[in-house]
């Protein structure tokens, strides 16, 4: 998608660090990181939410992502204390960039619980 930021760095034509990569996905940190590791995990397909997704992407993007999430939690030394990975689905889950993508945090004792 032309206008899509994550696209665009996916194409090079933006900037960006990839921290992970695999055959469907790509990782890099986040610009506002909210714990001291803070990674998205990015299809390389675009879709833009999970609300977009047919079948044969669930089926093969999900597990990527989250392979490549355990990945990254392994390289950055958090996978044993714990990180979290979420996924926001449309504007009220508080989704900014319409590209589906896989928040990888941890690094630190995550706060607080889930919900309004």
């Amino acid at each position: 998608m032309s206008d899509c930021i994550f696209c665009k760095i996916q194409l090079g034509q933006i900037p960006a660090k990839k921290i992970a990569e695999s055959e469907l996905a790509f990782a890099i940190a986040d610009i506002s990181p909210q714990a001291p590791v803070h990674a998205l995990v990015i299809p390389k397909k675009h879709v833009a939410s999970l609300n977009e997704m047919g079948a044969e992407d669930r089926e093969t993007i999900l597990p990527d992502l989250f392979a490549l999430a355990d990945r990254i939690a392994t390289e950055k030394g958090i996978r044993a204390q714990g990180y979290r990975t979420v996924i926001n689905n449309q504007l009220d889950a508080g989704q900014t960039v319409f590209h589906l993508h896989l928040h990888v945090l941890g690094g630190a004792k995550l706060k607080g619980g889930f919900g309004a």
